[in-house]
């Protein structure tokens, strides 16, 4: 039963946190007070469960600053191709909009996940969160302009061609510059998270012209001997490159659901937040 409950309340944790090992951390302590607890005021143990959990990792969000100035945090990727039993994959957010969603405070991370990836009512967001129905309408309105204003396009999560991917791969092999070009949107932006084990040659860069040349160098300069294996990371096509058998580098790539185009390449070398795709 404890299972089944891991498995229900992962989607919730993980996508106000953004963090594998954090979102297991939070249910895991929520589950443990309750199995020490008195029972007795309890009349909806599963609502009960989620509501704990949803406040824990609000608790560990809002503790944990983990942007710095002029830094670049990536949440940890989830593989969403069913090989990890114990997570709800199809409520996993997507990781583009878990990025984007870095923008906003926890709790209007919260009230936006409760509303649009969970279909809560305001009265249901209000009692979860001890806030006003007022107050979770203010905190929605704000959370959807912040996002609104990135002017980010919808992401694709239906399954991306594997043409499309071949010729991304293909076009960084051949330094084919005018194919990779085409393939990305003209604002297309490029984040990379090394955490604190690995240097990054650039950690933000945005523009048609310069993320292809970027991605043309790193390929160049660090990943051409890797073996690159294509994916599906949080509902979103993408490339793992392994050293033999070590995963080194998780390449995410968000593609617009109107035009096809790449708009996001989201780089994971930190080794940390790895783990949990190398162990799928």
């Amino acid at each position: 039963m404890l299972k089944d409950y891991q498995t229900i309340l992962f989607p919730y944790a993980y996508n106000i946190l953004g963090a594998v090992e954090d979102a297991k951390d939070a249910i895991q302590d929520v589950l443990y007070n309750y199995l020490a607890a008195s029972k007795e005021h309890i009349d909806n143990e599963k609502n009960y469960l989620i509501k704990s959990v949803i406040n824990r990792a609000l608790n560990i969000k809002q503790k944990k600053k983990q942007v710095k100035l002029g830094d670049v945090w990536l949440p940890e990727p989830v593989t969403t191709e069913g090989a990890d039993t114990n997570i709800n994959l199809h409520d996993v957010a997507s990781y583009s909009m878990l990025v984007l969603m870095e923008q906003l405070n926890p709790k209007e991370r919260a009230v936006f996940i409760l509303k649009e990836s969970f279909g809560y009512s305001h009265e249901e967001i209000a009692e979860v969160l001890a806030i006003t129905v007022e107050g979770s309408r203010k905190l929605l309105s704000r959370a959807r302009t912040r996002l609104h204003e990135s002017r980010q396009p919808a992401t694709n999560r239906k399954k991306v061609p594997s043409d499309m991917l071949n010729n991304f791969i293909h076009a960084i092999r051949s330094r084919d510059t005018a194919t990779l070009e085409n393939l990305l949107s003209r604002d297309v932006t490029f984040f990379a998270d090394g955490g604190s084990k690995m240097n990054v040659v650039k950690k933000i860069s945005i523009g048609l012209h310069e993320v292809a040349a970027l991605l043309l160098y790193i390929y160049e300069k660090y990943d051409s001997g890797f073996t690159i294996v294509q994916s599906a990371v949080n509902h979103q096509p993408a490339l793992l490159y392994y050293n033999e058998t070590v995963l080194v580098a998780c390449q995410i790539l968000g593609v617009s659901a109107e035009d096809g185009k790449i708009f996001q390449v989201s780089n994971v070398v930190d080794p940390d937040k790895l783990k949990s795709i190398s162990l799928s």
